[in-house]
C-alpha cells in the first residue's frame, strides 16, 4: 500500500517510528520558519511537521501545498512539545517530522471548507456531494449505516433467515405509488417497472418454500417528495412462512434491542408498547403518535354541545365533533403565533381554531364569555389544565377535528420544547388498522395498506356489508413519532385475494394481468405468511438524529426528484429514444 498507517493510527507508542501516511492537506500554518499541515483521512488527523533546519528544500517545497491537495508523506513520529498537544485528536500526542512527501492529487480551492461548522446550504452540499461527505460528520454517518446493515444481517442470519436478491425490472403493478417505467428495447412498446417493493416476490418465495427471507433492498416510487421521501430508497424487508403477528413483534423488537445497544450502547425495554389504531387516533390524532410527551386529545362534545358558542353547537348539529388539547406554559404566546397554528390546521382541513388561556381558576379569551363557570370547570379538570396552559379547540368533522389537533400537538411539542430531554426514545407498535378506505374522488373502496393484507378472521363475515368497520392484520413500528416499519399476515388463499381484488375494482380479468404470476403461484400450496419491511433511511436518521434522510443517503435527490450532483433526469439525444421506438409530444 501507498501509507503505513492512517491519520488516525498514531499515539505515543509510535514515537521514534519511520511511517508513511496518504490523506489530505487540511490546512497549512506558517508559524515563522516552521510549517505545519493537517493531514486528514477518513480515520482522522495528524499533524506533519517541517523544519528548515532539518531539510531546507522539503520546506521550500512544502509552500506549494493548499487546501485539499492529496499527498504522501515520510517522516518519523515525534512528541509535541507539551504546550501545543490537542487532547481533541486521537493522535494530538504526536507530530510527524517530514523527511519526504509528494503531492498525488491538485485541487482548485473548494466552495466550502471541509469541516462540521462550515456554514453551507444544502444546494452546494449537494452539487458538491464528493466534497460534503469528506466532512468528519458525514463520514461517521455512513459508518453507522455500514454498522446498522452489517447488525441487522448477522442478526437475521442468526435467526435461520435467508438473504435473497428480487428483481429491479419487472412488471407494473402499482400499489398506491405511480411506479417508474423502464422502456423495453427488445419489446418495442412494452415497459419494464422499477419496484415499489419486493411485495410480490417476497410471497413467492413464500410459496417456494424459502420459509424465511430478507433483503436489504432498493425501493422506487413516482411520488410527490418531501423530507422523509425519496424516489429511491431502502428497505430491510423480511417475510416468514407459518408466523403470526407476535412472531414479527418478537422478531423485530429483538432486532431494535440488539441495534440499540451494538451501535448506540442504549439499552431498551421489551415488549414495545402497543396500541390499536382507533386509540391512537382517539388520543394523538396520528397513526404514529410520539409517546414521549402528554397533550393527548380529549373529547369536549358532550361538555360543550350546549353552550352559547355558536361555532360549537353548529358543528354538533352537523355531526361533528368538539376537541381538545391543553399545552403547558402555551398562555404566554403571542396572537400573531396563534394565527400562524390556525393557519396551520388549515392545511388539514379544519375550518378554525378556538383557545382559552388558564388563568387561575378561570380561562380567558374573547370567546370565553361564551362558556359558564361549571363549562370552563368541567374543561379544565378534563384536561387537567394548569395555569400558564393554554387550551386548544377544534369543532368539526371527527376525522378532520383528531388529525389538525395531531398535527398541532406535534408542532407545539418541538416549538415549547415540551419532550423531555431523558425521553429520548418511544417505541410502539400500532395495530388493527383499518382494512379499507373509501376513495371520495373515485366513489369506491381502496385498501388501506396493500391488497395483499388478510383480514382479522372475525371480520370475514363482515364482507362487503360492513366495509369501515372490518380491522386488517397489520402492523406498524413507530419509534418516537416516526414510522419505521409497516407489516402484516399476507392473504394465502387464491379465492379470498380475488374476492379482495373485486371488491376494490380490480376485476377478474385486470387481476389477471396485473397480478396473474401471483395467482397462479397460489394454485400450489400457499403457507401462512407475513412479515415487516423497516425503512433503513428513516431508521438511521433516528440514529444520527437528522430530520431529512438526504442526510444518510450519500446522493439523495432533492424534494422536486433532482439530482443536483449528476443533473438527473436529464434529456437522451433523439437516437437512444429511436432505439427505444419512443417519440415525445411538443
Amino acid at each position: 500500500m501507498l501509507r503505513t498507517h492512517t491519520c488516525g493510527d498514531l499515539n505515543e507508542k509510535s514515537i521514534g517510528k519511520e511511517v508513511t501516511l496518504c490523506g489530505w492537506v487540511h490546512t497549512r500554518r506558517d508559524h515563522g520558519e516552521l510549517i505545519f499541515i493537517d493531514l486528514r483521512d477518513k480515520y482522522g488527523l495528524t499533524q506533519v511537521l517541517f523544519d528548515p533546519e532539518k531539510n531546507r528544500r522539503l520546506h521550500t517545497e512544502v509552500h506549494k501545498l493548499k487546501s485539499e491537495y492529496v499527498v504522501r508523506v515520510k517522516g518519523v513520529v515525534g512528541a509535541r512539545p507539551k504546550d501545543s498537544e490537542n487532547p481533541k485528536l486521537k493522535t494530538g500526542k504526536i507530530e510527524v517530522l517530514a523527511e519526504d512527501f509528494k503531492i498525488l492529487s491538485r485541487s482548485e480551492t473548494p466552495p466550502f471548507e471541509i469541516e462540521d461548522s462550515a456554514k453551507v446550504t444544502e444546494d452546494t452540499r449537494l452539487v458538491h456531494r464528493y466534497l460534503d461527505i469528506r466532512r468528519p460528520s458525514m463520514q461517521k454517518k455512513f459508518e453507522l449505516r455500514h454498522k446498522i446493515c452489517k447488525r441487522a444481517r448477522d442478526f437475521l442470519d442468526r435467526e435461520d433467515y435467508l438473504e435473497m436478491e428480487t428483481p429491479i425490472l419487472t412488471k407494473s403493478t402499482p400499489e398506491g405509488a405511480r411506479d417508474f417505467l423502464v422502456p423495453s428495447r427488445l419489446t418495442p412498446g412494452a415497459f419494464y417497472a422499477l419496484p415499489q417493493s419486493p411485495q410480490l416476490f417476497k410471497q413467492i418465495l413464500m410459496v417456494a418454500g424459502i420459509d424465511k427471507y430478507f433483503q436489504i433492498a432498493k425501493c422506487f416510487r413516482d411520488e410527490d417528495l418531501r423530507a422523509d421521501r425519496q424516489p429511491e430508497f431502502t428497505q430491510l424487508d423480511i417475510e416468514a412462512s407459518f408466523v403470526e403477528e407476535e412472531d414479527i413483534y418478537n422478531l423485530c423488537e429483538g432486532l431494535m434491542k440488539g441495534l440499540y445497544k451494538e451501535v448506540l450502547n442504549i439499552d431498551i425495554k421489551t415488549p414495545f408498547e402497543r396500541l390499536a389504531y382507533d386509540e391512537a387516533m382517539e388520543r394523538f390524532g396520528s397513526d404514529k403518535p410520539d409517546m414521549r410527551f402528554g397533550c393527548e386529545i380529549v373529547d369536549l362534545t358532550d361538555e360543550l354541545k350546549g353552550s352559547e358558542f355558536k361555532i360549537f353547537q353548529n358543528a354538533v348539529k352537523s355531526g361533528g365533533r368538539i376537541k381538545a388539547i391543553s399545552t403547558p406554559g402555551a398562555s404566554k404566546i403571542s396572537l400573531k403565533i396563534i394565527n400562524e397554528l390556525t393557519a396551520f390546521i388549515g392545511e388539514f382541513g379544519a375550518k378554525g381554531l378556538a383557545y382559552l388561556k388558564v388563568e387561575g381558576d378561570k380561562l380567558s379569551s374573547p370567546i370565553a364569555k361564551f362558556f359558564k363557570k361549571d363549562e370552563q370547570d368541567v374543561v379544565r379538570k378534563k384536561l387537567k389544565s394548569k395555569p400558564g396552559d393554554m387550551i386548544f379547540m377544534v369543532a368539526d368533522a371527527e376525522k378532520t377535528a383528531l388529525e389538525s389537533l395531531g398535527g398541532l400537538r406535534l408542532r407545539l411539542a418541538y416549538e415549547m420544547k415540551l419532550i423531555p430531554k431523558d425521553k429520548d426514545i418511544a417505541f410502539l407498535w400500532v395495530h388493527d388498522f383499518p382494512l379499507f378506505k373509501y376513495n371520495d374522488e373515485e366513489k369506491r373502496w381502496d385498501t388501506e395498506h396493500h391488497p395483499f393484507t388478510s383480514p382479522k378472521d372475525h371480520d370475514l363475515d363482515k364482507l362487503p356489508k360492513d366495509m369501515r368497520s372490518i380491522r386488517a392484520r397489520a402492523y406498524d413500528l413507530v419509534i418516537s413519532g416516526v414510522e419505521v416499519a409497516s407489516g402484516s399476515i399476507r392473504i394465502h388463499d387464491r379465492e379470498m385475494q380475488e374476492r379482495l381484488f373485486g371488491i376494490i375494482g380490480i376485476e377478474r380479468s385486470e387481476a389477471e394481468r396485473r397480478f396473474g404470476f401471483l395467482l397462479r403461484a397460489f394454485k400450489y400450496g400457499v403457507p401462512p405468511h407475513g412479515g415487516i419491511a423497516l425503512g433503513l433511511d428513516r431508521l438511521i436518521t433516528l440514529f444520527t438524529n437528522d430530520r431529512s434522510i438526504r442526510e444518510v443517503i450519500a446522493f439523495p435527490k432533492t424534494q422536486k426528484g433532482y439530482c443536483p450532483l449528476t443533473n438527473a433526469p436529464s434529456l437522451v439525444p433523439d437516437g437512444q429514444l429511436k432505439e427505444l421506438n419512443i417519440k415525445l409530444r411538443k
